[in-house]
């Protein structure tokens, strides 16, 4: 007979449970005046905050669990570790956290494009979870928290109205060095993998789609990233305004 309750779902649960105590911790901390004077700009400096904090741990610790099992580089689907699959847990619990907080704070319409990543994301995570299969995968996808690291810092400059500073202008370089390297290239290294499953009945195929589907959202939001840092003349004003959420 199956075991009620799998494993990991206390894994799950609890890592969820830890990103929803530490937005409630972070909703203490003093906020910028342009943030605090709306109530949007106030939900999404407190959304950062957690992804943020995501960013950093899971960077560092995806970093990590190559270096201690450096084949899961190449032995995509089979390389497995405790750490490995503990981080793809931990990433999957603020993922679900991620989503029910935009669902409850009633901005879905102003964070659909998250809510579609995140669903695709956690589509992916539940393989390794459950079937603990392409956990190392997993850990490869999680390389790009180290570009999120710099990604947040700009977007909660941006929210802040802080593009001016020195700051901004030297992290928007090392933003795009970061995303060449954490985001674009083990994106396009794992599709390159996964493009090996095409045609099959497999698990394998499954993430291929989600994969695919994922290159293309990046490849959007890159094209955002250089326009609004590199070319903002040839942003439409009202975008300026409106977009800050997403860019």
């Amino acid at each position: 007979m199956p075991p009620l309750l799998h494993p990991a779902l206390p894994l799950l649960l609890g890592a969820t449970l830890t990103f929803r105590a530490l937005r409630r911790a972070l909703c203490r901390l003093p906020l910028p005046a342009h943030v605090r004077a709306d109530p949007l700009r106030t939900w999404r400096w407190h959304n950062l905050l957690v992804s943020f904090a995501h960013s950093i741990v899971s960077g560092i610790w995806a970093l990590l669990c190559i270096w201690q099992t450096p084949e899961m580089l190449v032995e995509i689907e089979t390389a497995w570790s405790l750490s490995g699959y503990l981080l793809v847990c931990f990433s999957a619990g603020y993922f679900i956290h991620d989503t029910v907080d935009i669902v409850i704070s009633h901005q879905v319409r102003a964070s659909w494009e998250y809510l579609v990543h995140h669903v695709m994301a956690m589509g992916a995570f539940f393989s390794g979870i459950f079937w603990r299969s392409f956990v190392g995968g997993g850990v490869l996808t999680l390389l790009v928290e180290v570009s999120n690291i710099f990604l947040t810092i700009r977007m909660m400059m941006k929210i802040s109205n802080a593009q001016d500073h020195l700051l901004y202008r030297v992290n928007k370089y090392v933003n795009l060095v970061m995303y060449f390297l954490f985001r674009l290239a083990p994106q396009a290294y794992l599709t390159h993998f996964f493009l090996g499953y095409a045609g099959q009945r497999t698990l394998g195929t499954f993430l291929l789609g989600i994969l695919l589907m994922l290159d293309v959202m990046i490849l959007i939001y890159f094209s955002r990233l250089l326009r609004s840092d590199f070319c903002p003349e040839r942003v439409p004003s009202r975008q300026h305004k409106d977009k800050f959420l997403t860019e």
